[in-house]
């Protein structure tokens, strides 16, 4: 069922490697994650023990794995993972392209050993180039090399970094649906082939739409000051309640229906806004009858209204809200995973999912090391 029988190995670490291991788990692949004596980083972000049992960010990211144990810069090491490589059909891995060549791991000496291995290489920057080998997270490639930041930050604003994880997430996914087109050319070729994703290129893809109009005309208007929008009626918009509300216009009648709902029709037919999209003052005016409307309503009164007016909207909602939201539930977003001492916790679901049948989710993240007698006894190994 889905990926069951699929045999991965993961030698990567933090977020956009395990990531993407994780949901081929969460789908029934066999994920074998390769560590060192020290095992990987996010181990040590929050308490694992029997009065906080369960790292919530390693167990998201590595949640029904098996952990195995290699001193990769030894001879013995590296004939182990060979031996393991030799019996996968999925080797993800970021470690460094350097690096991987300096321990003989590189896909140009794996591949003569494993022809039919699907290598997955995550880099920061890419295998080409002279920044292919500089050290990168998501917060530094992907969010403000790429451009993201840019598009993304209004310049009355000081710079802020993404929130953790967030490029790596989206890595993940696009290095995820890399390897599943390459097994399913696998499957008809019998061969293996290097698969590589960054953060730099992902993000790329994803601010595509601003980034499009820069290639094609050389330059592009990104995020403004509120003050500078064009739209009277599209962004956020704080309720009497003290919450944040955000509007997007989809058409020319959502105007029409924003003023008749802030009870201000009077607009549509006062020909000073007649010109509205090229007057910034006017712009100005109609949003600051838009601020006052939602200012006197609640954020459940300012939404009732909207969705009976058919319009696009949203709560900016808490991470708190998102939780105990029904409909969060109602759409899959979350699971109960073991935390390892006989007890679960709920933690974010792979983006999809499979109402006909799909694997069982739960198991816990492994324990550093606990299977690696178990796996190397599998092929062959003592």
């Amino acid at each position: 069922m889905l990926l069951e029988g699929l045999k991965v190995v993961e030698m990567s670490t933090w977020v956009a490697g395990p990531g993407c291991a994780a949901i081929m788990a969460d789908w029934g692949a066999d994920v074998i994650k390769i560590e060192s004596a020290t095992g990987d980083p996010t181990r040590g972000f929050f308490p694992d023990t029997p009065e906080s049992p369960g790292n919530p960010v390693f167990t998201m990211e590595n949640r029904g794995k098996r952990s195995v144990v290699l001193n990769t810069a030894s001879a013995d090491g590296r004939q182990q993972l060979l031996a393991l490589l030799e019996s996968a059909d999925v080797f993800i891995t970021n470690l460094r392209p350097g690096a991987l060549v300096r321990a003989g791991l590189d896909y140009a000496a794996v591949q003569p050993r494993a022809p039919r291995l699907i290598y997955a290489s995550i880099t920061g920057c890419g295998l080409e180039g002279e920044e292919a080998d500089l050290p990168a997270f998501d917060i530094t490639a992907f969010w403000s090399k790429s451009g993201v930041a840019w598009a993304t930050i209004p310049p009355d604003q000081e710079p802020f970094p993404c929130r953790p994880g967030f490029g790596d997430h989206t890595t993940a996914l696009a290095t995820l649906s890399a390897v599943l087109a390459a097994v399913h050319e696998r499957a008809e070729t019998g061969r293996g082939r290097l698969v590589e994703t960054s953060l730099l290129r992902t993000a790329t893809y994803a601010i595509g739409w601003d980034l499009s109009i820069q290639l094609r005309y050389g330059q592009v208007q990104a995020a403004q000051p509120r003050d500078a929008r064009p739209s009277p009626i599209s962004g956020y918009f704080r309720t009497r309640d003290d919450r944040w509300i955000c509007v997007v216009p989809r058409g020319p009648g959502c105007f029409p229906a924003i003023m008749g709902l802030i009870g201000r029709p009077d607009v549509l037919t006062d020909p000073r806004f007649a010109a509205l999209a090229g007057d910034l003052d006017l712009v100005r005016e109609v949003r600051a009858m838009v601020d006052a409307a939602f200012a006197c309503l609640t954020l459940q009164e300012a939404g009732a209204l909207l969705t009976r007016a058919d319009l696009i909207w949203a709560p900016m909602a808490t991470l708190e809200d998102v939780a105990a939201a029904p409909q969060s539930h109602a759409a899959g977003c979350f699971v109960k995973v073991g935390d390892g001492w006989q007890g679960a916790f709920a933690s974010p679901a792979a983006p999809a999912r499979f109402p006909e049948g799909a694997p069982h989710v739960g198991r816990a993240a492994p324990r550093l090391g606990e299977h690696t007698q178990e796996v190397l006894r599998e092929v062959g190994l003592s």
